[in-house]
């Protein structure tokens, strides 16, 4: 079997060509499960697969946020329930993706590939988001694109929910014909859902609205976006060619038969909604809808002037303690140093010449000189994850040391040379947000697993240097941003971000109040749905990483999860514990 080597490389040449094909230089990137449709300015893609059988639905996915961000204009927000955006969005996805796939014809296979792969992963058939893919299916066929028999189970239970009979069958190919337009291919989509009766009349008041011809309209929207979608430059078509010709060695590269033992070390440590850690357990947690979520850099969830208030606040909270914290980042800091400095052998027969004793030589001639040798100490190159409950009940004096805390120990770390990344984890609304309403239109069925739409914040990354990331560390005292947690996905997140690290040693400290708590998902499956998860991800880290896992509760005994933690009642100690416990981390 063939295997995919330097994943990295393959994963950074996938970022590079969403930005070559789409012609924005400015879309920023992050790792994780992309969303339908893609975030605004933003490319989130799956780690690269483990198998080359695999790549080719990989870069699919990639190859669909760049079409949406070549081709898709924003337009005017219409008023749609949550059923007919679903339809209507997928609709503008499968327009842009047979706009790519002629545009660029090696990314066709691609995209077929990545969709037949999604068909074959749906186990609720009958969701509402199943149902909106359906849409997405119903374009693609009439354009005479290639689906697997999954592909075409699922058409045809969309065609049976809405009775799509031949003349509406033919508004499809009315579509296809009007793919290059987007305006004519909204109002049309329009029309399609008020024949589904899940849009009356809002296709008539928006052509009402536009009656006028005044700047802005339809019209001259349209020959705007024409001329916008021409503009693909001749240095941009030479970096997508130049990048299809470097993927292509990259792959032939990387694709060659391996040992079991290599095999096994490359399986672990991918993607945590895909690995082992995350779903080899009893399948009795499970995740209703993943659409929703989000990884989020704390960056994009401030403005600048917000993040530069937050950030004096923080500076504000710092002071009082910067006396006992300066001394204890002081001591770990020496520590650090002493291991990591070289040290010398003295009075050796050979080496390098003592310059130091020669005068004894001088002395009495017959002395023999004597030589020294450098010694270094084996410090392996570690890195440091801070996870951070970001819940509710952390808000106040908790979340306050906590982010004191992640400054100063990202701030000695670094001056150490150890990479250190700081982590938070909540969700994007209290009791449920879209994905317990799709639950609810979809019929409420029991035992749904994770029914709330859950949000893992970057503070600062690995790579990233403490100054730059700082100025965003005070986004944790943002007002509105603690909100619930699922610690069980949290810890396996964070647990796929170290096991990609190339360091030697990898020690990862959750600071949290207590146990997992989401209201809508606690009330929709068992009580202890969430608790059980937390601990099987926590056995699996505990038993079978080589991470090095430690837990702090502020408040609360952390221990019947954790096997390595310790209990504070008071925010106050918060400092101190953490900078004692990597103490002994780092002297183990």
């Amino acid at each position: 079997m063939g295997w995919n080597k330097h994943r990295e490389r393959l994963h950074e040449a996938a970022f590079s060509s969403v930005k070559a094909i789409s012609n924005k230089k400015d879309l920023t990137s992050s790792t994780g499960l992309s969303q339908r449709p893609p975030i605004e300015k933003n490319i989130i893609i799956p780690s690269a697969p483990r198998s080359s059988k695999d790549l080719n639905k990989w870069r699919g996915e990639s190859d669909y946020q760049a079409f949406w961000h070549l081709f898709h204009k924003k337009t005017k927000e219409l008023p749609l329930t949550l059923n007919a955006r679903m339809i209507f969005n997928e609709l503008e996805i499968s327009r842009v993706e047979l706009l790519g796939s002629s545009k660029y014809k090696g990314s066709q296979k691609n995209i077929s590939e990545y969709l037949n792969q999604r068909s074959a992963n749906i186990d609720d058939k009958k969701s509402m988001s199943t149902l909106a893919y359906g849409a997405n299916l119903w374009l693609k066929n009439a354009a005479r694109f290639k689906l697997s028999d999954e592909s075409k189970n699922i058409l045809q239970i969309f065609k049976d929910k809405y009775n799509l009979n031949e003349s509406i069958e033919l508004v499809a190919k009315t579509l296809v014909d009007n793919i290059d337009n987007q305006i004519k291919f909204e109002k049309l989509s329009l029309k399609f859902l008020q024949k589904l009766n899940l849009a009356k009349d809002i296709a008539d008041k928006d052509s009402d609205s536009n009656s006028d011809h005044t700047p802005g309209t339809n019209d001259e929207l349209e020959n705007n976006n024409i001329e916008e979608e021409s503009q693909l430059t001749d240095e941009n078509e030479k970096n997508i060619e130049d990048f299809q010709g470097n993927i292509e060695v990259d792959i032939q590269e990387s694709l060659e038969n391996i040992d079991d033992a290599s095999i096994q070390e490359e399986i672990e440590g991918v993607s945590y909604l895909n690995n082992e850690l995350y779903s080899n357990f009893n399948n009795d947690y499970s995740i209703y809808t993943s659409n929703f979520d989000e990884i989020i850099d704390a960056k994009d969830l401030v403005t600048n002037d917000e993040s530069m208030r937050l950030r004096n606040q923080l500076d504000n909270l710092i002071k009082p303690h910067l006396s006992t914290i300066g001394k204890l980042a002081n001591r770990l800091q020496r520590l650090l140093l002493a291991k990591q400095n070289t040290s010398w052998n003295y009075n050796l027969e050979e080496g390098i010449l003592d310059n130091a004793r020669l005068h004894r030589v001088i002395a009495n001639p017959g002395y023999p000189l004597s030589f020294k040798q450098e010694t270094e100490n084996n410090f392996k190159d570690t890195i440091v994850t801070l996870l951070i409950d970001n819940s509710g009940s952390m808000r106040g004096r908790s979340i306050s040391l906590a982010a004191i805390c992640a400054d100063i120990i990202g701030s000695t770390l670094e001056r150490c040379q150890v990479k250190t990344e700081i982590l938070g984890f909540t969700t994007k609304h209290w009791k449920g947000g879209d994905s317990k309403k799709l639950w609810e239109i979809n019929g409420s069925r029991s035992n749904p697993g994770r029914l709330n739409d859950i949000r893992h914040i970057i503070y600062k990354s690995a790579d990233n240097s403490w100054r730059r990331s700082r100025k965003y560390f005070g986004a944790m005292l943002r007002e509105g941003l603690l909100k619930e947690n699922v610690d069980g996905e949290a810890l396996a997140w964070s647990h796929e971000r170290l096991t990609k690290r190339s360091e030697e040693r990898k020690i990862m400290i959750v600071i949290s109040d207590g146990a997992p708590v989401d209201d809508s998902t606690n009330s929709a499956n068992r009580e202890d749905f969430l608790d059980n998860h937390l601990k099987e991800i926590i056995f699996k880290i505990e038993n079978e990483s080589n991470i090095d896992l430690q837990a702090i509760g502020i408040g609360h005994d952390v221990t019947k999860y954790y096997k390595n933690a310790l209990t504070i009642n008071r925010a106050e100690e918060l400092g101190e514990v953490l900078l004692d416990e990597l103490t002994k981390l780092f002297n183990n």
